[in-house]
């Protein structure tokens, strides 16, 4: 299952900034144990958005849980999921098991 997270701050910048590393170490540890594919601030900078793959809810949940936004209360998160039926050929396959590649036309 792949999941969009998206992070709206809720208290004021000098406090989420106070959180930006150990958010960052977060993010980078959960990369490294391939749950988290891509992360980044929204343009208006309200909050940010994550993407995520998780065997389960509760393991996703889990993962939030240890966020230092969400430890310290500077974002709340919504939780959007879904099970890709088709992806382009650069998606990797354990993202996305059961989907089809979907392959440029030849030139």
């Amino acid at each position: 299952m792949i999941y969009i997270l998206t992070l709206k701050y809720i208290r004021p910048p000098e406090e989420v900034r106070a959180h930006i590393d150990t958010h960052r170490h977060w993010l980078a540890q959960h990369i490294q144990a391939g749950r988290i594919l891509a992360a980044g601030p929204l343009e208006d900078r309200s909050g940010g958005l994550v993407i995520a793959t998780c065997s389960n809810r509760a393991e996703l949940d889990g993962m939030i849980a240890e966020d230092t936004f969400v430890v310290h209360q500077v974002a709340e998160v919504s939780v959007q999921s879904f099970e890709p039926t088709i992806r382009a050929p650069a998606l990797p396959q354990q993202w996305a098991m059961s989907a089809a590649v979907v392959a440029a036309p030849a030139l």
